[in-house]
């Protein structure tokens, strides 16, 4: 059994070398983190498992690919690069994801982009680089309200966080939890109490498109919206329309429908919004983790035989 890192790019490579153990399964590392789909099938030829950060395989491609049995993902967002039932049922190939990973890196992010999105700190930045001095009255959180929608790893994390700096915790999540510290209510209720909604879903059929423009429309006028998980999750052109109306009085995002963000983008030209790169899960800790744990799917599969 052959394993191939198809996209490696440098830093990646180095933490699979540095983790990869004596007795695991032989992992080749293809050091081009912007492969094109059409060199998949020969890269792959002879290869049974792939590991992939972001390189798309769609079924079509997939089906020129037949002896490849598995796809390990480096992340939970695989259906953003692949649709892994299809894959299943038309190919044979099983799609691993890996959780868990970066629970912390992503939370961390989630909170230093809420109190960046309350104090103005991005618009502040550009225009004293450009020889401003604006000062801008900010939102102070402590005492305030957060809502966390979707209540796993990332969203445990971010309360923690939150409530350290003494704010309420209200949290919606689709199936029945409870956690210390934490009110779980309906979601128009967190929408309507919440002066700041933190949205941690992973995207799948039912969740694209959760926030759209009617529950927008329920958030507490001028609320803070953050957005770590996956830009589909959330209708844009709604959260756009918002925050140019200041129904929502500012944004932290990290994700967006298309990545990289378009030249252009009408997100990119609010003064009230924070941009990042989708790198919230970005820190060695988690690169290790997620390295160490694409490693350990590997070794499952050998033990199994699959």
């Amino acid at each position: 059994m052959r394993a191939t890192f198809v996209d490696a790019n440098a830093s990646l490579a180095e933490v699979m070398r540095r983790l990869h153990r004596p007795g695991d399964l032989p992992v080749a590392i293809h050091e081009d983190p912007d492969i094109a789909a059409e060199a998949l099938p020969a890269l792959l030829k002879g290869v049974q498992i792939a590991i992939d950060d972001h390189t798309h395989f769609p079924v079509d491609l997939v089906k020129r690919c037949p002896d490849l049995k598995h796809i390990v993902f480096l992340g939970t967002g695989a259906r953003s690069y692949m649709d892994p039932e299809a894959l299943d049922a038309e190919c044979g190939v099983k799609v691993h994801i890996i959780k868990g990973y970066g629970d912390t890196a992503v939370a961390e992010m989630a909170f230093s982009l809420m109190w960046a999105a309350a104090r103005g700190i991005g618009l502040m930045h550009h225009a004293i680089v450009g020889g401003g001095w604006p000062r801008t009255d900010g939102v102070q959180l402590t005492g305030k309200t957060v809502g966390i929608i979707g209540f796993g790893g990332i969203g445990a994390e971010m309360a923690r966080l939150c409530a350290g700096a003494g704010m309420k915790v209200l949290a919606w999540n689709r199936t029945p939890k409870s956690h210390p510290g934490v009110t779980f209510t309906d979601i128009d209720t967190l929408l309507s109490e919440s002066h700041v909604v933190s949205l941690h879903l992973l995207l799948n059929d039912e969740t694209r498109g959760f926030l759209g423009a009617e529950r927008l429309a329920k958030m507490r006028p001028g609320a803070l919206f953050v957005n770590t998980a996956r830009g589909a999750v959330v209708d844009e052109a709604a959260l756009t329309e918002a925050l140019k109306s200041g129904r929502i009085g500012a944004a932290g995002l990290d994700v967006f429908v298309e990545e990289p963000l378009p030249a252009g983008h009408p997100l990119a030209s609010l003064p009230n919004v924070v941009l990042t790169s989708h790198s919230a899960f970005r820190t060695p800790e988690a690169t290790d983790n997620l390295i160490e744990a694409s490693l350990e799917h590997c070794r499952r599969i050998l033990r199994e035989g699959a």
